[in-house]
């Protein structure tokens, strides 16, 4: 069991969240212009969530909950929606096991950014309350 000193939970600072900054400087140049047009368009689209580095990559939170983040392996960026199964956007594929749903990207130049900000703005709309949804999941409900 990780200690909590141990534990890649980073919060974003209020000067604007330098560790998914250096996140997307750590990446290929490839993929960090398109984790830097993520980044733009989902701090534009909600800028009152909250952002960390968790689980090793950049996540935004409302109330707590995730939402909206992306994460970069040796292939692409594949940008995940907590709650995008509910989304009704053909262009988000299901993954989990749960209600996510991702898009993936090899290059800057595939991002829709009016898809995105679609989607976005159901993402800030549609939270899914990850405590009681996972509550009820561990209770049988």
């Amino acid at each position: 069991m990780k200690q909590v000193s141990e534990m890649k939970t980073i919060e974003r600072d209020p000067s604007g969240g330098h560790q998914i900054v250096a996140y997307s400087q750590a990446q290929p140049p490839a993929f960090r212009a398109i984790c830097e047009a993520l980044r733009g368009l989902i701090e534009a689209a909600i800028p009152k969530a909250t952002s960390k580095v968790w689980h090793g990559s950049p996540v935004w939170f409302i109330e707590g909950n995730p939402v909206v983040g992306y994460g970069a392996t040796a292939k692409a960026v594949s940008l995940l929606f907590w709650n995008g199964r509910a989304f009704d956007e053909p262009g988000l594929k299901p993954v989990g096991k749960y209600r996510a749903a991702q898009v993936v990207f090899d290059d800057a130049a595939e991002i829709d950014p009016k898809s995105i900000r679609r989607c976005l703005r159901k993402a800030k709309s549609d939270v899914l309350d990850s405590k009681a949804y996972f509550k009820k999941l561990r209770e049988g409900k």
